[in-house]
């Protein structure tokens, strides 16, 4: 790949995976360490002058979009006033820029898969702040990519999976909606997706838009986490012996957390190609990654 390719977020568990990716096919990136107090728009303005890179792939609020259990509304309006101006920066030099969304940007009320041309509803604080983030890029940014992603699950610390793994081995019991569902997407997956659009956007089509991805087979919150755990007992031994289904409106997270997730993956296919993975791949290499650090 001939582009230059800036990555904000490559620390994060997705920058990591995709820069591992990118190094299997020697496509490289440059990513700059983030200032101390993470990227703002006076930083991301000088780094963007520095650099004039081809495409900016945008992951440098990745643990707080996607794993993080609560963010701040400081916080969140201090990234969103900083997406707004990387995308002034992309329309101003020509750059190019990949920005993630997730399935929070609706409100989960109906059960059918939801798909690009679906009407934005977000129930809570980070779904708010993702559509908005969404409409900027398209406003301010004509070449954009907005990537939507399901249910990431990755290895880092305080996420997600680490949060359940932790939980499943100090509990008594554990609920897990049995009517709560999405698209589970190992990080290396979504890392895939990523880097399958960016080889396309180095050829001079105009794919610019916004697409949905998650792992291949829908499931329930309880359904997931009974794989993960018959996953993790190859690794672990003091793990709960089962968990309890709960309907997602007993659930304390009901209010932010959409019901029904589920993301329709047929334009991401269509347009650039890609094939959704069954997410059950994927959970032996991510919980060994895991274990291992743990």
């Amino acid at each position: 790949m001939r582009m230059r390719l800036l990555l904000l977020g490559g620390g994060s568990t997705l920058g990591r995976a995709l820069v591992r990716l990118g190094a299997e096919e020697d496509i490289g990136f440059l990513a700059p360490r983030p200032p101390a107090q993470g990227w703002d728009a006076a930083s991301l303005t000088q780094l963007v002058d520095d650099t004039r890179p081809d495409a900016v792939i945008n992951l440098a609020y990745y643990f707080d979009w996607f794993q993080a259990s609560r963010v701040s509304a400081e916080r969140f309006a201090a990234q969103e006033r900083a997406v707004e101006r990387l995308a002034e920066l992309c329309q101003h030099h020509d750059i190019r820029l990949l920005q993630p969304s997730s399935y929070r940007v609706f409100d989960g009320a109906r059960a059918t898969a939801y798909s690009e041309k679906d009407d934005t509803q977000p129930l809570s604080p980070r779904g708010q702040v993702l559509v908005r983030m969404e409409q900027r890029v398209r406003a301010l940014c004509p070449r954009h990519v907005l990537l939507r992603f399901g249910w990431i699950l990755d290895d880092s610390p305080d996420g997600l999976l680490a949060r359940f793994l932790v939980r499943a081995e100090r509990d008594k019991a554990l609920f897990l909606a049995d009517d709560r569902r999405g698209n589970p997407t190992p990080v290396d997956d979504a890392a895939r997706v990523i880097l399958a659009v960016l080889k396309q956007l180095d050829c001079a089509a105009p794919l610019w838009g916004t697409y949905h991805y998650g792992g291949h087979e829908a499931t329930t919150a309880l359904a997931l986490g009974q794989a993960i755990l018959s996953e993790a007992r190859h690794l672990r031994e003091n793990l709960l012996e089962e968990i309890c289904g709960q309907a997602h409106a007993a659930r304390g997270d009901a209010a932010e957390e959409p019901q029904h997730g589920v993301l329709a993956c047929k334009k991401i296919l269509h347009t650039f190609g890609v094939k959704p993975r069954a997410w059950r791949a994927g959970l032996p290499s991510l919980l060994e990654h895991y274990y291992r650090h743990v």
